[in-house]
Formats: structure tokens, sequence, C-alpha cells
């Protein structure tokens, strides 16, 4: 018997233009025990539709034309905001994706935690304190009783989400609504996370609704799949029927556009165009615009019926019973391969680092003296050749964005050197004449696109900057010609010039973000995380075109990323930090295929795959420790599984945290480990 029953739910929102649609129509249930992922790219209603079952939307404006929201048989749309507060948090709670902006930065943990039991279940702090604390320990938080009496800002990423699951479990609710929980974290940390839910879930019997655009999630940790386009349900159904044999050509397209480890090394199947606003009126079915096999029936009169097809609803005339339409393209197309790039022939290395170190210094007292060093990046040696991408993977505070950032000297190095194109001039120490000369070679792309452009500023503006400074020579024309000439190079229109950051798509912004680094035509491309914020089908276009330009021009990246599918799909050599150090150095084929490091293969481990029998893996314990105050040896030992395993079997590991282990060739790759040769 269902939970949770929502039938028709529409919400609409009042603008001055016109009324958004953000949820047009959506029905599903969900039954005790059971997740039911809800998959789609941004803007396609997901959150919306969470918010709306949680009855969050206070605001003028907002109205719910049709539906039904039916918790134990009670029409919650029919609730008082009074009846409604003593639901949320109770019967049904809420695990946001910034767990940052769903906690209060001025009160304790234990005080958060404890507040909904207080509400709720009508304890005393007191007594709130010690369920509290059973939660953190459940959720696997080291120190439990120091984390309670601290703040949220002095805790890490993972621990805050942590935090933010356990106010939501509380007080133990009947469903829960989990946004995009683990979007922002580490591989490792995700994989923590999801376990946690998973085995809470259980234990209590939860119905819960995952809301993601990682497919490998859905496919390790739901039972079923609801597939949102447009403010639509467009498939629904089982996972192993959804992911393995998807009717609807939107679905298709997602789950091709995914990056994975274990797939070849091939062009992503990118899905072009974008979600259209929740605004737009439509005729008839809303993936048409971007659907390969759309005819005139698809383009008029209302949105394709639901229709069952082999156990699972799918919203396609494809699957019309009484007049299919017919496929129009191949679904067994080729893919293109794509080949490992290979360094010129007498062509050395367009850029050398060795020996780089970046120290933080800690200062105390009221001479400000230092009393320690956060040794952010710790001895780091590498090259990059023109046309190849170096991926640096590691897990958050590993100082991998630090490296990136001490190349380009937007931080300060404390040592070390790096040589651009066989220079003598040490870019870490050069002057200012010098710099500017070697920046123009050197651009970087970040994470958030949006951050990273000036709002105040139109398209040509942002991209004319850097042609103001480094090529003073050009006329207004001819730099209007070059930022109209890289603006189509990017995949957008030269009109788009006269245009500002906050009228495009987060897609449309990165590939501004492109434009400003090539226009300068540089030689070496900084992408820090330039593709995590970004859903599947959006990330994939950009891939591809960052590929297409790097052929084009025989850029040399650095890639900073924590997804190890991306890294399969753009690298050509990989380098895995931790706490500042390189712990494995090689071909990217033989790192992700044969990795030798434990670090590594527990990186590699805990990527979600969409494999059939795919299971949550065994997460890496623990956290990264603090760079200012490293574990003695080797610094992944206090965490390494294969340092357990030989002291549950007596051999001798002591070297591990006696001794810090050098960089040394084995195999194909460079390795710093005193016992890579064995197992885990």
């Amino acid at each position: 018997m269902a939970v949770l029953h929502v039938n028709n739910l529409k919400t609409w929102f009042q603008t001055n233009d016109a009324t958004a649609k953000a949820v047009d129509g959506v029905s599903f249930s969900i039954e005790k025990g059971k997740t039911l992922a809800i998959v789609g790219e941004s803007g396609c209603g997901k959150t919306v539709l969470a918010t709306s079952v949680m009855r969050l939307f206070r605001r003028s404006g907002v109205s719910h034309p049709t539906g039904q929201i039916l918790f134990r048989n009670q029409d919650l749309l029919t609730f008082s905001e009074a009846e409604m507060q003593a639901v949320r948090g109770r019967h049904i709670a809420m695990i946001f994706q910034e767990p940052m902006a769903a906690l209060n930065p001025v009160m304790k943990i234990a005080d958060q935690i404890a507040e909904p039991m207080i509400k709720h279940l009508k304890v005393s702090p007191d007594a709130a304190r010690k369920p509290a604390l059973e939660l953190l320990e459940q959720l696997g938080v080291p120190a439990p009783d120091r984390v309670m009496d601290t703040w949220p800002h002095t805790l890490s990423g993972g621990m805050r989400q942590r935090v933010a699951i356990a106010m939501a479990l509380s007080c133990k609710p009947d469903v829960l609504i989990a946004d995009e929980p683990t979007t922002a974290l580490d591989v490792t940390v995700q994989a923590q996370i999801l376990r946690i839910i998973k085995d809470l879930q259980k234990s209590m019997g939860m119905a819960t609704i995952l809301i993601t655009h990682d497919l490998g999630v859905v496919n390790e940790i739901a039972d079923d799949v609801m597939v949102m386009y447009s403010g639509r349900m467009i498939e629904k159904g089982p996972v192993d029927k959804v992911l393995f044999s998807p009717k609807h050509p939107y679905t298709e397209k997602l789950i091709a556009a995914v990056p994975a480890v274990d797939k070849p090394k091939q062009k992503l199947a990118a899905i072009e165009g974008q979600v259209k606003p929740a605004t737009t009126s439509f005729m008839g079915c809303r993936f048409a615009d971007r659907c390969e096999d759309v005819t005139d029936r698809c383009r008029s009169g209302d949105h394709p019926a639901i229709f069952s097809a082999d156990g699972h609803d799918v919203a396609c005339y494809l699957f019309d019973k009484s007049n299919p339409l017919s496929r129009r393209r191949v679904t067994s197309e080729k893919k293109t391969l794509l080949v490992n790039k290979s360094a010129a022939a007498g062509q050395g290395p367009i850029l050398e680092v060795k020996d780089l170190k970046t120290w933080f210094p800690v200062q105390a007292g009221i001479l400000r003296r230092t009393v320690a060093n956060v040794k952010a990046v710790d001895d780091i040696s590498l090259t990059v050749h023109p046309g190849q991408t170096l991926a640096i993977v590691g897990e958050s505070g590993c100082g991998k964005s630090t490296l990136g950032q001490s190349i380009l000297r937007l931080v300060k190095a404390t040592s070390g050197s790096a040589h651009l194109n066989g220079s003598p001039i040490n870019i870490l120490n050069a002057n200012r004449r010098e710099l500017q000369l070697m920046r123009r070679q050197m651009q970087i792309i970040f994470q958030d696109p949006f951050a990273s452009l000036n709002p105040r500023f139109s398209v040509r503006e942002i991209i004319d900057e850097g042609l103001q400074i480094h090529e003073k020579q050009l006329s207004a024309d001819e730099r209007d010609q070059r930022i109209s000439d890289v603006l189509q190079e990017v995949g957008l229109n030269a009109e788009s010039r006269f245009r500002y950051p906050h009228e495009f798509s987060g897609g449309q912004r990165q590939r501004i973000a492109i434009a400003r680094a090539i226009v300068l035509r540089p030689k070496i491309l900084v992408l820090d995380e330039a593709t995590s914020a970004l859903d599947v089908s959006i990330q994939a276009q950009v891939l591809n075109l960052l590929q297409d330009i790097q052929a084009k021009y025989q850029l040399a990246y650095i890639f900073i990323t924590h997804n190890l599918g991306v890294v399969r799909y753009v690298a050509d050599h990989v380098a895995v930090m931790y706490l500042g150090k390189i712990l494995e150095y090689g071909a990217a084929d033989d790192i992700l295929t044969n990795p030798r490091h434990p670090y590594t293969q527990k990186l590699l481990g805990s990527v979600p795959q969409i494999r059939k029998g795919a299971a949550l893996p065994e997460p890496l314990i623990g956290d990264v420790p603090s760079p200012m105050n490293p574990p003695s040896g080797c610094q992944f030992h206090p965490r390494c599984p294969l340092k357990n395993k030989m002291d549950t079997t007596g051999k001798d590991a002591s070297s591990c945290a006696g001794k810090l282990p050098e960089l040394k060739q084995k195999g194909s790759s460079l390795i710093r480990c005193h016992f890579s040769d064995d197992k885990t």
C-alpha cells in the first residue's frame, strides 16, 4: 500500500509575463521501504515537485489548479499551515542539496538536531541529546560528542551533509525526500552518504524520494524511476526496465550522455538544445524540438497520453497501442571512438612543474608568529604535453585546485619551478611583465560560470577584456570580429555578445567562459571542476566542445575533477592527489583499468555504475585529515583498506605509519605505496 500518493499535481507560478507551469500534471505513488528516484535536467520541475509535497511555497502567485497529495489518505493540499507544521519534519522530512543553506549558522549542531524532536516529540533538550548523539554515531561521524558542540562552518561538506541527514531522520519520518543530497560531494563521501541513507531506510522502513541527475546513483539505490521533462512525467517504472530498456527518446539520450569509467572512450551522445522555460506555451510533446523521432503529430494537440509499455509507463506516441509511430532514426548508430593523443614526435612538454610546494602559514599570538603550515601542495612534479590532457583527481581538500592556481600564479607558491614551453623563466617567481606574457598562454575555466562572469558586463565586454590587455594592436572592429568568431566557435550566435550573463543557461554561460579563455589562443587551459555543476546532457555538450577545441588548436588541458567518468572521457594521463602529494601518476587507461594504489582503487570503486547488478560499494572510511596536521608516514594509512587487511592478517605494516613512501616506478605508473603489489 502506498504511503504517499500524488495525483495529477500542478504547481503554477504567476509571473509578470506569463504563468510558469513548473509542475504540470504529475502522478506517482511510493510504498513503505521503497525508493523512488526522480531524474531529469535542470528546469524539468523535480525540486518544485518535492517542495510542493512539503508545502513549502508560501508566496502569493503560487497555485495548484489540480491535484492531490495524499498522505495516509489525507490530502495535504487541504491542510492549513499549522497542520502542515505538524507533518513537516515529523512524518515527511527533506534533505536539501546545499547543507550549509539548510543549517543555522548561529546554532550548535546539538541544538539543530534536537530542534525537531523538541517540537514534534515534546522531549526536553537534555532528553533529545542522547538520540541526537546516537544518530551521528550511526551516520559514521567521528568524535560525535565533539561535533555536537561545534558550529556548522567548522565542518567539512560531507560532515555537514551528515548533520543535515541527522536532522531529517531525528523524528523517524515515514517519507524522506532527498534533493540532490550528494551532487557537490566527492565519490567517496557520496558512497558513504548513500550507504547511510540505504541502511537507515531499511531499519526505519522509510519511503524515500531521491532527486538526482546521477543515473549511476539511481541504479544502485532506487527501486523505481520517474523521468521528468518540462514539468511532465514522461517515463516511469522499475529501475531495471527504465535504465536498461528505456522507451522514451529522452530517457535514451540521458543515459547515452553519461560518461562512465567502464565505457569505451567515445564521443558522448549529447542532447542538443535545452529545456524550455516553464512559461513557454506548448503544443504537443514538450520534447519534440530535441527529438530525432519527431513527426507533425508530435507537434500538434496535447502532450502525449501515458501508455503502458513492457511494465512501465511512457508518454510518447511511439508506444500508442492504437496507432504507434515508427522510429525515424537508427538506434544502433555508431559512436565516434576517441584515441589517446600521443605527444608529437620530437616535441617536448609544454609545461614542466618540479618540486612545487604551496604552504599557507598559520599565525597566532599578538606578534602573529607562524605556528604551523597548511601544506596544500607538497612537492609535486608533473609534465603536460601539447594536445594532451592531464587529469588531477582526488577528494576535496587534497590540494587539486591549489595546484592549478599555483601554476597560474593565482596563489603564490612556497618553492619549486614551473617552466612554459622550455622557457628558462620560472613562472613561480616571474616578474610582472614576464607573468603577463605567460598568462596569455595560460587560461583558467572555473567551476561556477555565473560566479566567474561579471554580471555588469555584456558578453562582448567579458571576452574583450583579455583582448584589450594582450592584443592592443587590434582595432575595435577587429576585436569585435574576433569575439563574434569565437562565440560561433563555442556554439553561440554572434548576436549573443550584446546580452548579459543572467540571460543564459548554465551550459551557455560555461560556453561563454570557454570563449573568454580561448579567444587569446592560449597553449594551456586549467579546467577547475568545469563541468561538475552541469546536468549530464549539458556536460556532454561542453565536454564534446572541449575535445573539438583541443584537437583544433592542440591545447594542453589540466583537468581538475572528482568525476572519474569524465576522466575516462577526457584524460590521457592522470595524477591522483591526497593531502598535497601525488599517490599515483601515469597513463589514464592504465590507472583506470588497473589501479595500483589502494586510494585509487577505492576512488574507482566508489563511482556509481549504470550496470546490471551494480550495488552500493563499501565506502572508504573517514574523512581527509587536516593538511595542517597530516598523519605520519604514509598520509593515507589511517584510512587504507590494505593496511587494515594486513593488520588483521598479522603482516607487518609498521612502515605505513613510520615512513613516507617514495614515488617509484611500478609497472607503467608512478606509485607512492610501500605495499602496492599486495591486493586489497
